[in-house]
């Protein structure tokens, strides 16, 4: 095999190494946002071709300080970076005096003692991710920076014995390979590589690779490996060396695709080609970090490429372009194994659900606005909205995405959505997201036309005291946590029909009731709190109780659910709302609501509300802990149950409000869902639910004005209710208001042409007044 391949032609190799790649990662390539962080230029090495280590005379200080250090973060973290790369030289105190003595100034007793602190700094203060490229480091070492780095790195470069690395002790082939083997033992993600063109031959080049490969298979630890092309530089011993050919670049590149186990990630750097978007035909599917902020220390001649033209020359050979961390996901979604401790919630605050980089900085219920790129293509913010012609360009702007522009496709045919195709719609970047939006909003045309619907209402949350313990829930009082958030409260019964006849007059059709689980309550609580509401209004639509309320109710008076439920309806009560679903998957309920009712318990309850005559809705809580396959197993679960029994009304995304949320503060959670994923949510609702579920919600409380407009372009079609005094999400840190009327609603929809309409609880119309 290896023989065969070092006479392999290069119209051989691209193809079979495009094949490999494509199984193993599809059509998607990351790249990392970094600043490059240069602690020390200052190294014992001597190697013939590296302008970036200098003299001690050459340098203003031997190191960076601390707060130089912070400041190239700082600027990092402020333009969207998620990576600090530490680059720095091999031991160089054991060379320089001016070293030692500045490393003892500072009270540091080496290199990297100093490397330990300054990406903890980093970490801490900035939020960074910081990988370690520190060279050829014994075990003690590599553990050192363990807690402090998410992964670390060092190039192999070459196993041959070549006269660029003479007189550079680091170098040895034995040394490299000890480090690489003792990272995988210590379970670090690790950063390898060869380098190409500086004397070695095509098999020296397979003998690396295959020696990366063979670690790998014994630890597991190798996420990515770096093919990168030798360039001459001025000043250095090999500036009369000719540069790697382009050709034999390509084939080493593809060879490396071929020879490597197919999960590790392969990647080359576009700064050192001139046209970097022939190294997608060579297999590669990472473009390593590139920096808005700093240059390539290494290379500081080769600037990078803006990230806007790296995407369009993906996106030009059928990529999407998506940014990670410094950890790829197979890494960061297994936290437990390969990270430190200290290291989990700095990766978690950056991830998305995916583990890949978080690609802006909006937050649900916060106050910046969600990025503008998301919009459907071939649409203006504020433009009118035409009723034809999305279907086609939505499938010929996801070929970006094979498997994506497949499900698209057979969802223009009627096929069903399953968990796989639901979670690839998830997956959707770039045009991928145009093109799934464009697919629901024709779909929501279909279903309902160009209507927006709103229902006048008013939230009445009689109790914050709760005895479960649900660990996003900001709201809710417990033993420990009486001083928390306020003080708790139960509202007298007089107090509930005050609120609902001053709803009433102001001109709502609904209240909502939701509150805790109070250790005092009875099942009859409910019945009280219904009366109190009827002593105030007979015709106001009742809205109330949550699944886990009517089973706890229930299950305390020890009466069937189905009798319990009726005595209810008698009272009052005409329906139910979703909440307290979270994420239908006992997998996340267990890390979310351990003692709540479980996913099968909360479709009971809806199975049997519905079979009573209740309806109800669908809610789903995203963006804590779960996966899009949770997403997605959600999603199929409460359809199977729609198709049962019809007695859903609408589908209620509540994209996770993370800002006061205890598991967050806990340091246990991600900081909810990005935006893209939020749109996603509500867009692959309307593509799955259908014909199902005719009514897609958007929550303005969590979503913002801003998001909502992309939303309703995005398959949405209801705007929920006006919510007087919501209080839940402004608990957990929302900032959009407790309540919004009808003239905010129309500012935000009249403006993408579409027409505003008040509704029942039940989706009847509401007369205009005379």
């Amino acid at each position: 095999m290896r023989s065969e391949l070092v006479g392999a032609p290069l119209e051989e190799v691209l193809p079979a190494a495009s094949q490999v790649r494509d199984r193993a990662h599809g059509r998607r390539v990351t790249y990392s946002p970094k600043v490059f962080v240069p602690l020390t230029r200052l190294c014992r090495d001597r190697c013939a071709y590296c302008t970036f280590a200098t003299a001690p005379a050459r340098v203003t200080a031997a190191y960076l300080s601390l707060p130089e250090v912070l400041a190239i973060a700082r600027a990092g973290a402020a333009a969207g970076c998620h990576e600090a790369l530490f680059t720095l030289g091999e031991r160089p105190e054991e060379r320089y005096p001016a070293a030692r003595e500045w490393l003892a100034a500072e009270g540091y007793g080496s290199t990297l003692e100093y490397l330990e602190a300054a990406a903890a700094l980093v970490r801490d203060e900035t939020g960074l991710l910081p990988h370690a490229n520190a060279g050829a480091l014994y075990g003690d070492e590599l553990a050192g920076l363990r807690p402090v780095s998410a992964s670390q790195g060092m190039m192999i470069e070459t196993l041959a014995d070549l006269d660029c690395h003479r007189g550079s002790p680091d170098k040895t082939p034995a040394r490299r390979l000890a480090t690489l083997d003792a990272a995988g033992e210590l379970a670090i993600p690790f950063t390898t590589g060869i380098l190409v063109g500086i004397g070695e031959s095509r098999a020296d080049r397979l003998a690396a690779l295959d020696a990366i490969a063979a670690s790998h298979a014994r630890h597991g630890h190798v996420q990515e490996v770096i093919v990168q092309n030798f360039l001459p530089k001025a000043g250095t011993a090999m500036h009369a060396h000719p540069p790697c050919p382009p050709e034999e670049y390509l084939w080493s590149v593809g060879v490396a695709r071929l020879v490597l186990p197919p999960e590790i990630h392969l990647q080359a750097p576009p700064n050192l080609s001139d046209d970097f978007g022939a190294l997608l035909d060579a297999g590669i599917d990472d473009w390593g970090g590139v920096s808005p902020v700093t240059a390539d220390h290494v290379n500081p001649e080769r600037p990078w490429p803006a990230v806007e033209a790296l995407r369009a020359t993906t996106e030009k050979r059928g990529f999407v372009l998506a940014p990670r961390l410094t950890i790829y996901p197979e890494y960061a979604l297994a936290p437990d194994r390969w990270l430190d401790p200290a290291m989990r919630f700095p990766v978690l605050d950056r991830s998305d659900a995916e583990g890949l980089g978080r690609d802006d900085r909006w937050a649900s219920g916060g106050t910046v606005d969600p990025p503008a790129a998301h919009a459907p293509a071939g649409r203006v913010a504020g433009a009118a909205v035409g009723a034809t012609g999305t279907a086609a360009s939505a499938v010929s702007a996801a070929r970006a995405e094979g498997a994506l522009s497949e499900v698209l496709a057979g969802v223009q045919l009627g096929q069903e959505t399953g968990v796989e195709e639901i979670t690839a719609l998830f997956a959707a970047r770039g045009p991928g997201v145009a093109a799934v939006a464009e697919v629901a909003d024709e779909l929501r045309r279909q279903a309902v036309g160009d209507t927006v619907s709103w229902v006048n209402n008013r939230n009445i949350n009689y109790t914050n005291v709760c005895t479960f313990k649900c660990r996003f829930c900001a709201f809710s009082k417990g033993p420990l946590s009486l001083s928390l958030r306020g003080s708790p409260y139960l509202l007298e019964l007089d107090e509930i029909s005050r609120r609902v006849a001053e709803a009433e007059a102001l001109g709502a059709t609904e209240v909502c009731l939701q509150g805790g689980i109070h250790p005092s309550f009875d099942g009859d609580y409910y019945l009280e709190v219904i009366r109190a509401v009827r002593a105030a209004s007979e015709r106001i639509h009742i809205h109330g109780f949550t699944a886990l309320e009517v089973t706890e109710g229930a299950r305390r008076l020890g009466e069937p659910l189905d009798s319990y439920l009726r005595r209810l309806m008698d009272a009052g009560l005409k329906t139910l709302p979703g909440t307290a679903a979270e994420i239908l998957d006992d997998e996340v309920r267990a890390v979310l609501c351990p003692d709540k009712v479980n996913t099968e318990e909360w479709l009971e309850a809806h199975r049997v509300a519905h079979s009573v005559g209740l309806r109800s809705n669908i809610t789903i809580m995203f963006g804590s802990v779960e996966s899009p396959v949770h997403w997605a197993r959600h999603i199929v679960r409460t359809r199977e149950l729609q198709k049962e029994t019809g007695g859903f009304t609408e589908f209620v995304p509540l994209p996770f409000v993370h800002m006061a949320a205890p598991i967050y503060l806990q340091r246990r959670a991600r900081p909810g869902p990005t935006f893209r994923e939020a749109l996603l949510m509500h867009a692959v609702a309307r593509i799955a639910y259908h014909p199902w579920v005719p009514n897609i919600q958007v929550s303005w409380v969590k979503m913002g004005a801003a998001g909502v407009r992309q939303a309703l372009m995005a398959g949405v079609n209801d705007l929920g209710g006006t919510l007087m005094d919501e209080n839940i999400s402004r608990a957990a840190g929302a900032s959009h208001g407790q309540a919004m009327d009808e003239e905010g609603f129309r500012a935000i929809v009249e403006p993408i042409g579409r027409r505003l309409e008040q509704r029942t609880t039940l989706y009847e119309r509401v007369p205009a007044p005379a």
